[in-house]
């Protein structure tokens, strides 16, 4: 097996870090190893503590190494959080080969003029998503490689994020001994793997339901056109069940885990289990009907924050209607509970992957799903011939004559303060 073949992405949440090994052979995607520690350092989606995260991604990185047996090196890192934006950007150069083929550097060219910006200083971009090309005056071209034309156009969503959250979350991964190959905006990731080609087109709302933080994203016409992040997830229902049971949060979030239920009418009464409560240490009993009556209400107010959330977005009617994902959704009835207060067609997307079905995984699988979607866009539209990708993780060799993102990033960042 060749490092070639091996592609590692990193998911760092609130409550844990994934790290997830890809593998490409004979042109087929398998997942060969996953990690997972629990977080320290990030509260709300955001890092606040640089030595606590760095040990929680060793710790993920150590056990998805253990599982493969192979030294990981550089990871594809996913990025979310309320400081995301997303800016639609257009960008037009000439075809540059004689015999007017369109070609990877025109492509590269076009993208790289779209990202020519006004940017706030505090800000970076990110990625650049093509929404369409246009091909001397040929609207709707969604890959233009091997077309014959003079002008090349794009339209494209540039997605920036602040130098600060970025800067930050480089340093971590670099601490813990890692290369970043490239940054992936997670919500990108887990819509091109979670929904259906008509719900990306038609447009439809993936929530991403942490432990933290929920993010949305709104997806239309093929592309993501709209994101935002809110403050709330599953630590929220933990900390509910830790004042109503009047338990510590550590042994509520172990209830919740093995007995909790988001709706009253799927839970069941003969369901017992005893916690210690505070300042006390006699155990006390309780139903999984008296959980769910404590988790419901939060969770109704999420779902309804989430519909308020998505119509001040300028979106409320959308054919594809709500997917679900994140670790908080794997709760039991949270789906009757969305459907009621969503007044929508709601679904919950897993991974359809041996080791990571479950939905706190869409965004790590996410990652590197657009990461071989866009090596096998390239490969296909050049034969057999080798190109350079913008999502490839660069070789010792060039790294050593071409600065890497965190150095670019360091000279940005010394700019800005």
């Amino acid at each position: 097996m060749s490092n070639n073949d091996i592609i590692v992405s990193l998911d760092i949440g609130t409550s844990k870090v994934r790290a997830i090994i890809g593998e490409i052979s004979n042109g087929t995607f398998n997942i060969i190893g996953v990690g997972s520690a629990d977080s320290e350092g990030i509260r709300k989606g955001a890092i606040v503590d640089i030595d606590q995260t760095v040990q929680s991604i060793r710790s993920a990185v150590d056990h998805a190494e253990r599982m493969v047996g192979i030294q990981i090196s550089e990871v594809y890192v996913g990025i979310s959080g309320n400081h995301i934006g997303l800016q639609t950007s257009h960008g037009v150069v000439a075809v540059q080969n004689e015999d007017r083929e369109i070609g990877e550097e025109d492509i590269d060219r076009v993208l790289k003029a779209a990202e020519v910006i006004a940017l706030p200083p505090e800000r970076e971009i990110i990625d650049v998503v093509a929404k369409q090309y246009v091909v001397d005056g040929l609207e709707g071209i969604q890959d233009p490689r091997g077309m014959i034309g003079v002008r090349l156009e794009v339209e494209a969503t540039i997605i920036t994020g602040a130098k600060t959250a970025i800067h930050n979350l480089l340093r971590c991964v670099e601490k813990s001994g890692l290369k970043v190959s490239d940054l992936v905006l997670l919500s990108l990731g887990a819509g091109q793997l979670a929904l259906s080609k008509d719900e990306k087109t038609m447009g439809s709302v993936l929530v991403d339901i942490g432990a933290g933080s929920t993010t949305i994203a709104v997806f239309e016409s093929g592309t993501i056109i709209a994101t935002s992040t809110l403050p709330i997830g599953g630590e929220f229902i933990t900390n509910d069940i830790a004042y109503g049971l009047r338990t510590l949060t550590d042994q509520a979030e172990k209830v919740k885990l093995k007995y909790g239920c988001a709706s009253i009418e799927d839970s069941a009464g003969d369901v017992t289990f005893k916690v210690t409560r505070i300042g006390s240490n006699v155990d006390k009993e309780f139903t999984q009907e008296d959980l769910a009556a404590i988790a419901e209400p939060r969770v109704q107010e999420i779902f309804q924050m989430i519909r308020q959330e998505v119509k001040r977005l300028g979106y409320s009617e959308l054919p594809g209607g709500y997917i679900l994902t994140g670790g908080t959704v794997s709760m039991p009835g949270l789906l009757r509970v969305a459907q009621e207060e969503l007044a929508a067609s709601v679904r919950v997307a897993v991974p359809d992957y041996i080791g990571v079905r479950d939905p706190g995984y869409t965004g790590g699988v996410g990652i590197l799903y657009k990461v071989i979607k866009n090596i096998r866009v390239r490969n296909t539209g050049n034969g057999a011939k080798k190109t350079t990708n913008r999502n490839k993780p660069v070789s010792t060799q060039e790294s050593a004559s071409k600065p890497g993102i965190m150095e670019r990033l360091k000279s940005l960042f010394s700019e800005f303060i």
